[in-house]
This record gives C-alpha cells, sequence and structure tokens, in this order.
C-alpha cells in the first residue's frame, strides 16, 4: 500500500466515522486532492473529474468541498483572489505564493509551532491555530520577466 492509498484509507475511516456517506464522486474528490501536487480551485477539480463523472456539476463539486471541509479533511485557502483553493489537510504546512500567476507552494517549517507557545505564554491567550502567508514571485514568472527585458 502505498503512501497516497494509505492516506486515502485514513481519509475514507475518518469520513465514515464522521458518519459520512462515501459516495463515488466524494472519493474521487478527495483521490483528486490528495494526489495533487497544486492547490486547485472547485473548477479545476470539475474539469478533472467531468470526464468520469459527465453528470456531475460544479454544485456538486462544492458540496463535497464543503462536507470535506466541515469535518477537517479540507483546507480551503483564500487570499484576496475571487476564488478559493482547496488543499488536502495532511499535516501543519504553509503557503506561498506568486503574486503574478497565484500559484501557491506549500512549505514546512516546523519550529513556527513555538510561536504559538510563546504567544500563549506572553499574552495569555489559549491558541488555537495561526495563519501565514509569504507572498512573492515565483520562478517560471521570474523567467517570463527576464526574457522580457
Amino acid at each position: 500500500m502505498t503512501v497516497s492509498d494509505k492516506k486515502l484509507q485514513e481519509a475514507i475511516d475518518t469520513l465514515r466515522d464522521s458518519g459520512v456517506r462515501i459516495t463515488p464522486q466524494r472519493h474521487a474528490v478527495l483521490e483528486y486532492l490528495l494526489n495533487a501536487m497544486v492547490h486547485p480551485t472547485a473548477d479545476d477539480i470539475y474539469k478533472a473529474l467531468e470526464g468520469k463523472f459527465p453528470n456531475m456539476s460544479v454544485a456538486t463539486i462544492y458540496n463535497n468541498l464543503r462536507v470535506l471541509r466541515e469535518i477537517g479533511l479540507v483546507r480551503e485557502l483564500t487570499y484576496g483572489d475571487s476564488s478559493s483553493r482547496f488543499d488536502y489537510n495532511s499535516s501543519e504546512h504553509y503557503h506561498i505564493i506568486c503574486e503574478e500567476c497565484g500559484k501557491i507552494e506549500d512549505f514546512h517549517y516546523p519550529t513556527l509551532d513555538e510561536v504559538e507557545s510563546l504567544a500563549e505564554q506572553v499574552t495569555g491567550f489559549e491558541v488555537s491555530h495561526h495563519r501565514m502567508e509569504i507572498y512573492g514571485k515565483c520562478e517560471d514568472c521570474q523567467q517570463v520577466e527576464t526574457q522580457k527585458h
């Protein structure tokens, strides 16, 4: 069993434990997000799955994403543009976002957990979570700009 298969099985178990019905469409959305190297929009997911499910609507995708988000399997990323992007909620990670093309990449930085502990100690708050976004210009957009000059 590959790591991806194991994660998918764990996600299906989470759905089952939450009392959520595992429809073929829900299974496909979850599997797509698990294997996505990018952070797709609902439309991206719809386009990727419409061949397999010709009768499925974009609304079905949104409904499934909402259910998956509510039980904590999927994270909705909103970065000021008009369309949300979705990410399988595996380990804690952060996002770096290209201001030119909107590409989002994951990166891991475990020591930021220490910041939560420090924030609790200094303020007396009980921290529930934090969010960090880094913005810049991806390599592809940098190359395009270099070629223009």
